[in-house]
Protein backbone atom coordinates (compact mmCIF):
# COMPACT_ATOMS: atom_id res chain seq x y z
CA UNK A 1 0.00 0.00 0.00
CA UNK A 2 1.23 3.39 -0.64
CA UNK A 3 1.72 5.52 2.29
CA UNK A 4 -0.67 8.23 2.63
CA UNK A 5 1.91 11.12 4.04
CA UNK A 6 4.55 12.81 2.81
CA UNK A 7 6.84 11.62 6.48
CA UNK A 8 5.63 8.08 5.85
CA UNK A 9 6.45 8.55 1.75
CA UNK A 10 10.21 9.53 2.88
CA UNK A 11 10.55 6.79 5.38
CA UNK A 12 9.43 3.91 3.10
CA UNK A 13 11.43 5.81 0.13
CA UNK A 14 14.83 5.59 2.30
CA UNK A 15 13.65 1.90 3.27
CA UNK A 16 13.69 0.81 -0.14
CA UNK A 17 16.84 2.57 -1.22
CA UNK A 18 18.59 0.92 2.23
CA UNK A 19 17.37 -2.92 0.67
CA UNK A 20 18.14 -1.63 -2.70
CA UNK A 21 21.87 -1.31 -1.60
CA UNK A 22 22.58 -4.36 -0.80
CA UNK A 23 20.49 -6.00 -3.05
CA UNK A 24 22.08 -7.81 -6.70
CA UNK A 25 20.60 -5.68 -9.43
CA UNK A 26 17.93 -7.68 -10.67
CA UNK A 27 16.28 -7.75 -7.30
CA UNK A 28 17.31 -4.36 -6.66
CA UNK A 29 15.56 -3.21 -9.95
CA UNK A 30 12.40 -5.12 -9.31
CA UNK A 31 12.12 -3.85 -5.88
CA UNK A 32 12.14 0.24 -7.04
CA UNK A 33 9.42 -0.77 -10.11
CA UNK A 34 7.07 -2.74 -7.58
CA UNK A 35 7.39 0.13 -5.15
CA UNK A 36 7.10 3.40 -7.52
CA UNK A 37 4.04 1.07 -9.21
CA UNK A 38 2.13 1.29 -5.87
CA UNK A 39 2.06 4.91 -6.38
CA UNK A 40 -1.55 6.70 -6.81
CA UNK A 41 -1.76 7.05 -10.80
CA UNK A 42 -3.38 10.47 -12.44
CA UNK A 43 -2.65 10.91 -15.94
CA UNK A 44 -0.36 14.49 -17.51
CA UNK A 45 0.88 15.45 -14.66
CA UNK A 46 4.21 15.83 -16.31
CA UNK A 47 5.03 17.10 -19.60
CA UNK A 48 9.07 16.01 -21.31
CA UNK A 49 8.16 19.67 -23.06
CA UNK A 50 8.51 20.87 -19.52
CA UNK A 51 11.58 19.10 -18.38
CA UNK A 52 13.24 22.87 -16.82
CA UNK A 53 10.47 22.45 -14.21
CA UNK A 54 10.34 19.12 -12.80
CA UNK A 55 10.05 18.33 -9.25
CA UNK A 56 13.06 17.00 -7.33
CA UNK A 57 12.45 13.90 -5.66
CA UNK A 58 11.36 15.44 -2.57
CA UNK A 59 8.37 17.49 -4.10
CA UNK A 60 7.62 14.79 -6.16
CA UNK A 61 6.75 13.17 -3.21
CA UNK A 62 5.18 15.40 -1.66
CA UNK A 63 3.00 16.33 -4.64
CA UNK A 64 2.10 12.52 -4.74
CA UNK A 65 0.90 12.67 -8.42
CA UNK A 66 1.87 10.81 -10.38
CA UNK A 67 1.29 10.08 -13.98
CA UNK A 68 3.99 7.29 -15.94
CA UNK A 69 6.51 10.24 -16.58
CA UNK A 70 6.44 11.22 -12.68
CA UNK A 71 6.56 7.82 -11.89
CA UNK A 72 9.43 6.86 -14.05
CA UNK A 73 11.29 10.14 -12.89
CA UNK A 74 11.05 8.52 -9.07
CA UNK A 75 12.54 5.61 -11.00
CA UNK A 76 15.23 7.12 -11.53
CA UNK A 77 15.70 9.08 -8.54
CA UNK A 78 15.87 6.22 -6.78
CA UNK A 79 18.36 4.65 -8.85
CA UNK A 80 20.35 8.12 -9.00
CA UNK A 81 20.82 8.24 -5.30
CA UNK A 82 21.67 4.32 -5.22
CA UNK A 83 25.12 5.60 -6.57
CA UNK A 84 25.18 1.56 -7.98
CA UNK A 85 27.98 1.48 -10.96
CA UNK A 86 25.82 -1.23 -12.03
CA UNK A 87 22.72 1.52 -12.61
CA UNK A 88 25.18 3.76 -13.93
CA UNK A 89 23.97 3.75 -17.44
CA UNK A 90 19.74 4.03 -16.38
CA UNK A 91 17.83 6.31 -18.42
CA UNK A 92 14.24 7.34 -18.37
CA UNK A 93 13.10 6.77 -21.73
CA UNK A 94 10.05 8.73 -23.95
CA UNK A 95 9.28 6.01 -26.94
CA UNK A 96 7.86 6.82 -30.26
CA UNK A 97 4.71 5.26 -28.67
CA UNK A 98 4.29 7.29 -25.69
CA UNK A 99 5.69 5.03 -22.54
CA UNK A 100 8.26 6.90 -20.20
CA UNK A 101 10.36 3.85 -19.68
CA UNK A 102 13.26 3.55 -17.37
CA UNK A 103 16.34 1.49 -19.24
CA UNK A 104 19.17 -0.18 -16.89
CA UNK A 105 21.94 -2.20 -18.57
CA UNK A 106 22.23 -0.95 -21.75
CA UNK A 107 18.65 -1.81 -21.89
CA UNK A 108 18.89 -5.49 -20.63
CA UNK A 109 16.07 -4.30 -17.88
CA UNK A 110 12.76 -1.80 -18.43
CA UNK A 111 11.49 -0.30 -15.78
CA UNK A 112 8.14 1.20 -15.42
CA UNK A 113 6.54 -0.83 -18.21
CA UNK A 114 4.67 -4.07 -15.78
CA UNK A 115 3.53 -3.36 -12.59
CA UNK A 116 5.18 -6.36 -10.83
CA UNK A 117 8.16 -6.69 -12.98
CA UNK A 118 10.65 -5.59 -14.64
CA UNK A 119 11.18 -6.64 -18.13
CA UNK A 120 14.14 -8.44 -19.83
CA UNK A 121 14.49 -6.50 -23.11
CA UNK A 122 16.85 -7.75 -26.11
CA UNK A 123 15.33 -5.85 -28.75
CA UNK A 124 16.27 -2.04 -29.11
CA UNK A 125 14.02 0.53 -27.50
CA UNK A 126 13.20 3.30 -30.30
CA UNK A 127 13.85 6.62 -28.28
CA UNK A 128 12.47 10.09 -28.90
CA UNK A 129 13.75 11.79 -25.88
CA UNK A 130 15.73 11.08 -23.14
CA UNK A 131 17.65 11.97 -19.68
CA UNK A 132 20.38 10.13 -18.76
CA UNK A 133 20.95 9.10 -14.72
CA UNK A 134 23.93 12.31 -14.44
CA UNK A 135 21.25 14.52 -15.85
CA UNK A 136 19.09 14.03 -12.93
CA UNK A 137 20.89 14.18 -9.85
Amino acid sequence: MWPATFDNRLKAWVALRNRCQSLELEPALTAINQWWHLSPWQPYYLHWDDQADWPDPWQLLSDNVYCDLARGLGIMYTISLLDRADMADAELVLTEDDGNLVLVAKEKYILNWNRDSIVNNKSKIKRIKWVQKTQIK
